[in-house]
């Protein structure tokens, strides 16, 4: 079998959902590509500073993160790109004129940044690990980068926000929309060449609809059992969930574990 270049989703896909951790299974999987001399990275939308952890206690060399806007190559950070800066500020401004609360990440932490407790009124404290910095003089045009940002809209209220589509955005809760790069495509390319890798040698495995931006019909695309059906939709292959061996089994049945030739 020719050399391939697999690229794995954390949440949802390597991970227990209910637990947070790596499936025992697909620990195996990952351990077995590699003796086979296949390539294997993360491909995930975390931020550096969560993804990071994981990636080392879990044997990754290679690491696409902040939904495609960095990149670690055996081992070593080679790029971690913010957010297209006058775009961002764009939005940031508009959701100030509408009456939302906004907070700004100006690098690659938990920290976050606004000039006022609006968000925090609008829709609560985010529902993950952050430090607040409350500043009224604070205003992101004074600074250099922006790399995410958190805007408290709630989805009905989401077209006032007429700007959100020119900047790559999710929603995973209800109270507030996350801005962040949505590139995880661009970043596997970008990976394909630091590794000398071919599209067509390349297997993407996600679950959820951040997923949908690298399955791209020049891989061949692996969904989760336990995934969206969208994602099921554009899959080449539908493995059970992940939680039931699905990686291990998906790799399993396309004789990905068998030794690679040149």
């Amino acid at each position: 079998m020719a050399r391939k270049y697999f690229f794995f989703d954390i949440d949802g896909t390597l991970t227990d959902r209910s637990t947070g951790k790596i499936v025992p299974s697909a620990v195996e999987a990952v351990r077995k590509l590699k003796e086979a001399g296949h390539f294997v990275s993360i491909a995930t939308g975390r931020a550096r500073y969560k993804a990071e952890q994981f990636r080392r206690d879990n044997g990754f060399d290679h690491m696409v993160y902040n939904g495609g806007n960095g990149i670690i190559f055996q081992g070593k950070l080679r790029e971690n790109r913010p957010l297209d800066y006058e775009k961002a500020l764009a939005v940031y401004r508009q959701a100030l004129e509408l009456g939302y609360g906004v907070y700004v990440a100006l690098d690659d932490s938990d920290k976050v940044y606004a000039d006022s407790f609006r968000f925090h009124e609008q829709a609560g404290v985010r529902k993950e690990p952050t430090t607040y910095i409350i500043d009224e003089k604070f205003d992101p045009a004074d600074q250099d980068a922006i790399y995410k940002m958190y805007v408290s809209i709630p989805e009905s209220e989401e077209g006032r926000l007429t700007l959100k589509e020119t900047v790559g955005h999710l929603r995973f809760e209800k109270e507030y929309l996350m801005f962040q790069p949505d590139a995880k495509l661009d970043g596997i390319l970008r990976m394909l060449e630091y590794a000398g890798g071919r599209t067509e040698d390349t297997v993407v495995f996600g679950d959820d609809y951040n997923d949908l931006v690298m399955f791209d019909p020049r891989f061949f695309c692996v969904a989760m059992g336990n995934g969206c059906d969208e994602l099921k939709e554009r899959a080449d292959y539908i493995a059970v969930a992940n939680t039931d061996d699905g990686i291990y089994k998906a790799c399993k049945d396309n004789g990905w574990f068998d030794e690679q030739r040149e």
